[in-house]
C-alpha cells in the first residue's frame, strides 16, 4: 500500500509518499505560504532533483490539490493516479485527554480533536485544516491520526501529575502530556534493537533536540517521564521558547509589563529561548558561529541548553535506577557536535565516555552512529529520527486491519 504522510502547519503543509511494500519514499515536499502572497510547492524526487512551482494556495485544500497533482505528474515518476494512494497519515501534536494511540479518522474523532485545540492551538488548528483538505480532495480515502502525545501515556501518575489542586486539574484536564512522542518512539525502538532487541530491562534516555526540544526516560520500552508538559512550552530552553521557569515569573512580568495572558503566552513561546537569551538568533548554527567570534552571550545560551540536557540525563538515570544508553536525535541532536560535546563532557561518573574526535565529524549523517568508546559503560548514539516513517507504519497497520 502507498501511504501519504501529511504534516500541516498554519501556513505550510509537508508531505511524503511511502510505498509500504518496500519502505521507499516515492516523493516528498512542502507547500509554503498558504493563504498568503508568494505561495508555492517544492517537490523532491527520489533521485534528489527538486522542482519548485509558484501556485496560488489560498487554503489547505488548495495545497492538497497541488500535492496530488504533483504526485500524479508523469514527469515526477511517483504515481500514475490518485487511486494508488491507499491511506493518509497525519501528524497531530496533542491528543489531550482523548487520544492515547493512533486512530482512524471518524466524525466522533474529529469532534474530540476539536476539543484538543486549546492544548496546542498553533499546531492542532492547522492539523484539522490539513485533514479537512484531504477529505475534500481525496474523499473515501482512509485517514489516520498519529499523536505526538501518545507514546508518553505510559507515564505513572506521580510523573504526570502537577502539584495543583485536584479540583482544577480535573476540571481542565491539566497534567503532563509530553510531545515529540513519535520521534522518541522511533529512536527508542532503534536503540532497543541495538541493545539486543528485547525491551524488558532496558533503560534509555532519548534526547530530541531541535528548535523544539524534549527528553524522555524510556524504561522497558515505555516512557516513565518526559520534559515537555501540559503544553510544548515546558522543559528545556528552545529556539524561541523559555522552557521551565519559576511560575511566579509569569505573573511578575505580566504585572510590570501590562501584558494580557495571550501576550504573555506569545512572549514565552516566541521571544525567549535562544533568541531571547542570545539576542542573536533562534538557530543554533548562528549561535555556534557567534561563539567562534567570541560572543559571550552566545556561549551562555549554548551552555544553558547543554547544562539542562546533562541535568535531565542524570535525573532520568536516577528515576530508572540505571542507564544503558543515551540517544541524540532531531536537528541539533543529529547535527550539532558542539552540543553533544558539551553534554557528554564531565559525565564520567555515569560511565559515559565518547570518542570526541568522531563526534566532531558527525553532522548531516543519515546513518546511525555510535559515539561511545569501548570503555564506556553507557552506549551513546546519534540516531536520525524518521517521524514520517513511523506515521506511515501506524497508518499502514491500522488501515490493513479494516
Amino acid at each position: 500500500m502507498k501511504v501519504l504522510v501529511v504534516n500541516a502547519g498554519s501556513s505550510s503543509l509537508k508531505y511524503q509518499l511511502f510505498d509500504m511494500d518496500n519502505g521507499t519514499v516515492l516523493g516528498k515536499g512542502i507547500c509554503e505560504r498558504i493563504g498568503g502572497e508568494g505561495s508555492l510547492i517544492e517537490h523532491k524526487k527520489p533521485n534528489g532533483d527538486k522542482i519548485k512551482k509558484d501556485l496560488p494556495l489560498k487554503t489547505h485544500e488548495d495545497a492538497m490539490k497541488a500535492v496530488v497533482e504533483t504526485l500524479t505528474d508523469k514527469e515526477n515518476n511517483c504515481i500514475s493516479d490518485m487511486s494508488e494512494i491507499g491511506a493518509v497519515g497525519h501528524r497531530v501534536v496533542h491528543g489531550g485527554p482523548y487520544f492515547f494511540e493512533s486512530c482512524l479518522v471518524t466524525d466522533d474523532v474529529m469532534e474530540k480533536l476539536a476539543k484538543c485545540v486549546d492544548f496546542a492551538p498553533l499546531h492542532t488548528k492547522p492539523a484539522i485544516m490539513g485533514i479537512e483538505g484531504c477529505t475534500s480532495v481525496m474523499p473515501g480515502v482512509p485517514q489516520v491520526l498519529v499523536f505526538d502525545t501518545a507514546f508518553h501515556q505510559t507515564m505513572p501518575d506521580y510523573a504526570y501529575t502537577y502539584g495543583i489542586s485536584k479540583k482544577i486539574a480535573d476540571k481542565y484536564n491539566i497534567r503532563r502530556y509530553g510531545a515529540h512522542g513519535t520521534s522518541h518512539r522511533f529512536v527508542a525502538k532503534k536503540m532497543i534493537e541495538l541493545l539486543g532487541g528485547v525491551a524488558e530491562g532496558t533503560k534509555i534516555v532519548t534526547c530530541h533536540i531541535g528548535n523544539g526540544s524534549s527528553i524522555s526516560a524510556v524504561k522497558d520500552g515505555k516512557v516513565i517521564d518526559t520534559t515537555m508538559g501540559f503544553t510544548p512550552l515546558d522543559g528545556l530552553m528552545m529556539g524561541t521558547r523559555c522552557g521551565s521557569i519559576d511560575p511566579a515569573i509569569v505573573t511578575f512580568i505580566m504585572e510590570r509589563e501590562g501584558l494580557t495572558p495571550a501576550q504573555m503566552n506569545e512572549y514565552m513561546n516566541k521571544e525567549c529561548g535562544f533568541i531571547g537569551v542570545s539576542e542573536i538568533s533562534s538557530d543554533s548554527r548562528d549561535i555556534e558561529a557567534a561563539i567562534l567570534k567570541g560572543d559571550k552571550q552566545a556561549l551562555l545560551t549554548a551552555s544553558i541548553l547543554a547544562y539542562q540536557v546533562k541535568k535531565y540525563i542524570g535525573a532520568y538515570a536516577a528515576a530508572m535506577n540505571g542507564l544503558d544508553a543515551v540517544v541524540f536525535t532531531a536537528g541539533m541532536g543529529e547535527n550539532n557536535p558542539e552540543l553533544r560535546d558539551r553534554v557528554c563532557r564531565g559525565m564520567e561518573y555515569f560511565g559515559i565516555d565518547i570518542d570526541f574526535e568522531l563526534n566532531s565529524k558527525i553532522l548531516r549523517q543519515p546513518n546511525i552512529v555510535e559515539l561511545s568508546t569501548e570503555k564506556s559503560k553507557v552506549k551513546v548514539y546519534v540516531i536520525p529520527t524518521d517521524e514520517e516513517l513511523m506515521i506511515a507504519t501506524d497508518t499502514n497497520d491500522i488501515v490493513n486491519k479494516l
